[in-house]
């Protein structure tokens, strides 16, 4: 029986289990043990909820597989700020919980703490590492890392973009100036300057300068859908055509913007998930730099089933298929086939080692 130790005793009982649905891919061939009846895996998203369309919709797309396939119990609360992470940890905890699973880079001390108060349970985090209040990292014995190292497919992005752009100027922005946004603007600023070197072009990247990241440009949450389309006006008043949001809901903003704009030459980078798939504006998606949170959050699922758990970090690359970019789609006959042979080249050089696309926020 577990021993619970919930950290904010007036938060007990708040948060109830959401009702929420979503479709998952069929997994390889898996071995459930005669657990996976009992057993009963929870989900605690950030503030852009469940149905943001991106992050949190892959990790409790990746919870609703497991329920499907492996037999588990499933539980949900929804996060609207960052007020709402220790009540809604509590709630897992007091619901027993076996395996509880938080996402985002900013849950992390409190996820730290209820997973050292309560040894019995398993936890994992989406996105992070396990994390002191003032940020520190911290190995829990019972918190497994489940990260993603998005600079190698935002490099790939750039690169497209850059080959793609008509104007010669492409934009990012972020929802809150934290790594696993910045990770990606850098390395997609970095895909850029890997096409100008190439093709002696002279693309700029307005919302992010790898010389002076304290300058990146950022709306401050990832929520407010209004100044997402504020900033995507901006940058296209400025001639960029081609702008990557890494802001959760807040890139609907940036959608609502290239449909008001009349363009068909403007277009967006969505991340996480593909957004063509994701998202009612499949039509100005010329690709997604994609994690893939939902294989990962199911398979700490099965692992925590079948009793093989481990605090092992998990980093998704190219290299294990853990991120990638997605399919053109509608956008497929814009980028050129040089473009697509040099993607090809670039991801094998990222994947043998001899192409260096590191940052500062690469996941440890």
């Amino acid at each position: 029986m577990k021993t619970k130790k919930p950290f904010y005793a007036l938060a007990i009982g708040l948060a109830a289990a959401l009702g929420l649905a979503a479709c998952g891919s069929a997994p390889t061939d898996s071995t459930t043990t005669a657990q996976s009846s009992t057993f009963k895996a929870c989900m605690v998203s950030d503030e852009g909820g469940f149905d943001d369309q991106s992050f949190n919709q892959s990790g409790w797309e990746g919870l609703q597989r497991a329920k499907t396939q492996l037999g588990v119990e499933v539980v949900g609360v929804e996060s609207k700020s960052d007020a709402d992470f220790q009540p809604n940890i509590d709630s897992l905890i007091q619901q027993n919980c076996d395996l509880i699973i938080g996402v985002g880079f900013v849950i992390a001390p409190a996820l730290t703490e209820a997973a050292q108060a309560n040894p019995d349970i398993q936890f994992a985090i989406i996105d992070s590492s396990f994390q002191t209040p003032d940020g520190k990292p911290v190995d829990v014995k019972n918190g497994k890392p489940l990260s993603f190292n998005t600079a190698e497919a935002s490099f790939l992005a750039g690169y497209v973009a850059a080959g793609t752009t008509k104007t010669g100027t492409v934009a990012t922005y972020g929802g809150v100036a934290i790594p696993t946004v910045q990770i990606f603007m850098e390395g997609y600023a970095q895909g850029v300057a890997r096409y100008n070197a190439d093709h002696g072009t002279n693309v700029q990247v307005l919302g992010w300068d790898p010389a002076n990241p304290d300058a990146g440009s950022f709306t401050g949450d990832f929520s407010d859908t209004a100044k997402g389309q504020q900033l995507t006006q901006q940058f296209l008043s400025q001639g960029a055509d081609i702008i990557l949001p890494v802001a959760g809901p807040v890139g609907q903003g940036t959608l609502a913007a290239l449909q008001e704009s009349g363009s068909t030459s403007n277009a967006a980078i969505w991340v996480d998930a593909d957004g063509y798939n994701t998202t009612e504006f499949g039509s100005y998606m010329l690709t997604s730099v994609i994690k893939e949170i939902g294989n990962a959050v199911y398979d700490t699922i099965e692992q925590s089933v079948n009793g093989k758990f481990s605090n092992e970090p998990y980093i998704g690359t190219l290299e294990n298929g853990g991120v990638s970019i997605a399919e053109f789609h509608d956008w497929d006959a814009n980028v050129s086939d040089e473009v697509k042979k040099g993607v090809d080249e670039i991801k094998q050089q990222i994947i043998d080692g001899t192409l260096d696309v590191s940052t500062a926020y690469d996941p440890s």
